[in-house]
């Protein structure tokens, strides 16, 4: 029987509203759950805000309003930025709850049950943004916060005190018995030296301001923030103060198989140091990991208020979708390591592995072949006669979904959606080699059902396996294959594993493309509705394509003719050992035998992204040696700021066609 699984994110700071950072981190979690869901757990999400502290208090104070009034009206927008991407979460916990105010006091009566807790005067400097107390050490040259670039204020004051000092062993033990408590490895790392160093006390109360839950029995202090916001993800679950009459901290805290903290590398030391801390002194169980992701940077500047480049969700989901967005995020950038949110890159990711790939697989074969050849019906076929190319591509859709399912458990998002397109380049490569265009003209079509059904029982897994990055496009992928959307259901692992769940005789339905290519005018408009401006290179170029050509610029028509342009179809491409930028390509140019061509882009694409595609070459060029190796041609490119981009054609156009 499957266990419970239980993902939060970090309770986001009401001081502002939502912007993509928050995003990452709440898509990632989702992306776990709905992955989790499929294959059959008991699964919880839980995200919310942090509604305490001095920064809220002074906030409200600058919008003249009462500080419950400023979180109440900055609740809304994340509520709703969630919504739009899709995030179903199970619960949304905001710190300021009776219930959360009823669970931050038990966790106070524990540990002052245990002995941890003192009261002490205390002096240190004190970061407003960070709701933290740093040390000297920490500080940069002119007393700045090293995250918030910002002087930190000296503050003295009567305050509780936590004996963190007590837990320096405990916690290394932990660490040494949980090797994967923190992920990555690198940010683990970082904590345990922390750790060694040796651990001071904890200031866990305030006295300066209000706005927080008050101390136990001590009402004139309120509960330092981050005691109070660690506590959100027991307490949305009704623990501890309701043990034994809370069943959801009985299901997915004291039972579950999995607790995952999804934070952001800033918040690791609280989650990772103080959090255990207080937990073991509470005696309550301790969660099974804390993933770190990195920092987003937006088209290669850090997001600041300054430049303006907050991004908020809404205006992204409104221009690319959801599901687009989301693909986007967990493709983009290793899960755990910063990363740079591209709106160009957004849009070649899109436009190359979205509206090239899958949907030009879905396309080919839905809206075309079927549609036309097989009255739009599911074709019935003897697995036993399947050909060789077919099992390959059977082989290759088993290796992919497991592959996948590991590196999704491991929360590797871009690794498990690599293996997945290796199976929608593998399916495309199907495509083109069995030629299923050529076989609806023979008059038996029993050759035709086959590659079909293999196609089409292809896209089944990949709407499975796609579904936890892109639940809704999946369901619309679905719904054109004649199936009904996914519905996961405790206890039963819908994850592909068993070939021909795709009943013969389904009606299929053609509908509107899933991902439909966008022309260089419409990305151009997304652009400029989303403020983007043209780098420097980008408007150099512009510039120069104003400026009146002299007649030296001009070529005779009969010097164009000698160029031969011909369509080609990528059937292998593998990397040129000791090259950092050279692919080794064979391509079908339509003359009865492949040929040869190196190109210098392996760092704009993987050899997998272009297996299959129709690209454009010059076949009458003289053939020269690259590293030892003869290019029989070459390929076409065009070339901008934000890299290279293979030119093709958007049909099927058979291979050794001139372009014209």
């Amino acid at each position: 029987m499957a266990r419970p699984y239980y993902v939060t994110t970090p309770i986001y700071y009401v001081n502002d509203r939502p912007h993509i950072g928050h995003a990452y981190s709440t898509v990632a979690a989702d992306v776990v759950s709905r992955y989790e869901r499929l294959r059959g757990k008991p699964t919880y999400f839980l995200t919310g805000l942090d509604e305490h502290g001095l920064k809220i208090e002074r906030r409200a104070k600058e919008e003249e309003l009462a500080p419950q009034d400023f979180v109440d009206r900055m609740a809304a927008p994340f509520r709703l930025a969630w919504e739009e991407l899709e995030c179903a979460h199970d619960g949304f916990i905001r710190t300021t709850s009776a219930q959360h105010r009823e669970n931050v006091q038990a966790l106070w009566k524990l540990m002052d049950a245990r002995g941890d807790i003192y009261l002490d005067d205390y002096e240190d400097w004190y970061c407003v943004g960070c709701e933290s107390f740093k040390t000297e050490k920490e500080l940069l040259e002119g007393n700045l916060c090293p995250i918030h670039q910002k002087p930190v204020e000296r503050i003295k004051e009567r305050s509780y005190f936590f004996r963190l000092s007590n837990y320096t062993k405990p916690l290394l033990d932990f660490y040494e018995a949980h090797p994967d408590f923190v992920q990555p490895e690198a940010r683990f790392n970082e904590v345990r030296s922390f750790v060694k160093e040796g651990l001071r006390d904890l200031s866990i109360s305030r006295t300066s301001f209000r706005w927080g839950v008050p101390v136990p029995e001590d009402p004139e202090h309120v509960v330092y923030v981050w005691l109070d916001a660690l506590m959100n993800y027991v307490s949305a679950l009704g623990g501890p103060a309701e043990e034994g009459e809370a069943p959801l901290y009985d299901e997915f805290w004291q039972s579950s198989e999995a607790i995952k903290h999804i934070v952001g590398k800033d918040i690791l030391r609280f989650h990772a140091i103080y959090w255990p801390a207080f937990l073991m002194s509470a005696g309550i169980r301790l969660p099974t990991q804390i993933w770190a992701h990195g920092w987003l940077t937006v088209n290669g500047e850090k997001m600041s208020k300054s430049l303006g480049n907050f991004l908020p969700p809404g205006p992204l989901v409104e221009a690319f979708g959801a599901d687009v967005l989301r693909y986007y995020f967990m493709r983009e950038v290793g899960f755990g390591q910063d990363g740079d949110f591209s709106h160009r890159n957004l849009l070649n990711r899109y436009n190359g592995e979205l509206a090239n790939g899958l949907g030009n697989l879905m396309n080919r074969i839905v809206a075309s072949i079927v549609k036309k050849n097989l009255e739009g019906r599911v074709p019935e076929v003897d697995f036993d006669a399947l050909s060789d190319a077919d099992r390959q591509l059977i082989d290759k859709a088993n290796v992919a979904a497991q592959e996948a399912a590991k590196h999704f458990e491991a929360l590797a998002f871009h690794r498990a959606l690599d293996s997945t397109w290796e199976l929608v380049s593998a399916a495309n490569k199907y495509v083109d080699s069995t030629e299923p265009w050529k076989l609806a003209k023979q008059d038996d079509k029993t050759r035709l059902a086959e590659v079909c059904y293999t196609v089409l029982e292809t896209l089944r897994w990949l709407s499975i396996m796609l579904f936890p990055v892109m639940p809704k496009k999946c369901n619309e992928l679905r719904a054109q294959l004649g199936m009904p959307p996914l519905l996961p259901t405790e206890q039963v692992d819908l994850w592909p594993s068993a070939w021909g769940g795709l009943r013969p005789g389904t009606q299929t339905q053609t509908a509107t493309p899933l991902f439909p290519r966008f022309d260089e005018s419409q990305e151009r408009s997304i652009l400029e509705r989303l403020g983007v401006e043209d780098t420097p290179t980008q408007k150099k170029a512009a510039a120069m394509k104003e400026t009146k050509q002299s007649e030296n610029d001009f070529i005779e028509f009969d010097d164009f003719l000698k160029v031969d342009l011909r369509v080609a179809v990528v059937k292998e491409a593998e990397r040129v050992e000791k090259s950092k930028k050279l692919l080794k390509l064979i391509v079908d140019a339509g003359e009865g035998r492949p040929r040869q061509i190196l190109a210098g882009i392996s760092e704009h694409y993987a050899p997998e992204d272009l297996v299959g595609r129709r690209v454009v070459i010059v076949a009458n060029l003289k053939p020269r040696k690259l590293m030892g190796l003869e290019s029989q041609g070459m390929l076409l490119a065009a070339s901008d700021d934000t890299g290279l981009s293979v030119l093709g054609v958007d049909k099927d156009v058979e291979p050794g066609s001139p372009a014209k």
